[in-house]
C-alpha cells in the first residue's frame, strides 16, 4: 500500500513549473513510472562537486533500492546522508513539429527526493538485491544462484523512501504555431519502445549453458505508457 506519510500536493521541490497538466503527485502514477524503467539517475554532492549517476535500481513497496561498491564516492556520501534527487526517466517517442522550437519528446519521467538510508541485514540485502535483478528481468533471481554472505557484505545497499515525488508525462503529436499549419513541412511524432533487439545469446565462452529460461524467453520489455491521474 502506498505510504500514508507521501504528500498528496506538490512540496516547494517537486512543485511542476510548467506543463503542469501534465503532472500528478499520486503515488500510483510515480509508481507506474519507477516499475517501467530500468535506469534511474541519482545526483547528491561529493566532496569533489555535484554528481548525478545511472544506476540499476528497484521499487519494492514505499522503498527504492540501488547498490554498488562501499568504496564508490557517490555510495559513501549518500550512506552519510548527503540529500539525493532520484529521476527515473523513459523516452517514448520523438515530437517532430513544424518549426524546430517546438520538438519534443514523449516521455515518462518520475522525481524523488530524500535522503537514502543503509539497509544492514543480510536477509534485507538479499531481498533488495534480487529486486533489483528482477526488476530487471521479471522472475531471473529465482533462476540464477543466489548471493553469497561474502557478496553481500562486499555490496552497499541503500534504500530511499518515497516521499516527497512527482511524476511528467507527455503523449501526443507536436505544439504548433498556427502560421505554421500552412507551411510545407511535416509534423507529427515518432513512437519509440524498448525492445529485445534479437533472440538471447548464450554465454559459451565460460562454459556449455543450459536452455534459456523462461525469464529470459518472455522478456517483454517495461510497461506501457501510463496516463496521469485524474
Amino acid at each position: 500500500m502506498p505510504d500514508a506519510t507521501v504528500p498528496t500536493g506538490p512540496t516547494p521541490r517537486t512543485a511542476l513549473g510548467r506543463n503542469r497538466e501534465r503532472g500528478s503527485y499520486e503515488r500510483a502514477d510515480v509508481d507506474a513510472i519507477l516499475d517501467a524503467a530500468l535506469v534511474c539517475h541519482v545526483a547528491t554532492q561529493v566532496d569533489a562537486g555535484t554528481v548525478a549517476l545511472p544506476m540499476a535500481f528497484a521499487r519494492a513497496g514505499d522503498e527504492v533500492f540501488i547498490h554498488g561498491s562501499p568504496a564508490a564516492g557517490m555510495l559513501r556520501a549518500l550512506r552519510g546522508g548527503a540529500p539525493a534527487c532520484l529521476t527515473a526517466t523513459i523516452v517514448d517517442g520523438l515530437v517532430l513539429s513544424r518549426s524546430g522550437f517546438h520538438h519534443s519528446l514523449n516521455y515518462r519521467c518520475a522525481v524523488l527526493f530524500g535522503v537514502f538510508t543503509e539497509v544492514v541485514s543480510p536477509a534485507a540485502k538479499l531481498a533488495a538485491t534480487n529486486a533489483i535483478v528482477d526488476h530487471a528481468v521479471p522472475g531471473r533471481s529465482a533462476e540464477c544462484r543466489a548471493a553469497t554472505d561474502r557478496e553481500l557484505r562486499a555490496t552497499l545497499v541503500l534504500s530511499l523512501r518515497i516521499h516527497e515525488a512527482s511524476a511528467k508525462v507527455r503523449t501526443g503529436g507536436p505544439n504548433e504555431e498556427p502560421e505554421d499549419l500552412a507551411t510545407p513541412y511535416w509534423g507529427g511524432h515518432l513512437p519509440l519502445a524498448l525492445q529485445a533487439s534479437g533472440p538471447p545469446v548464450p554465454d559459451t565462452a565460460h562454459a556449455p549453458t543450459c536452455e534459456v529460461p523462461t525469464s529470459v524467453r518472455s522478456w517483454a520489455g517495461p510497461a506501457p505508457v501510463p496516463m496521469p491521474s485524474p
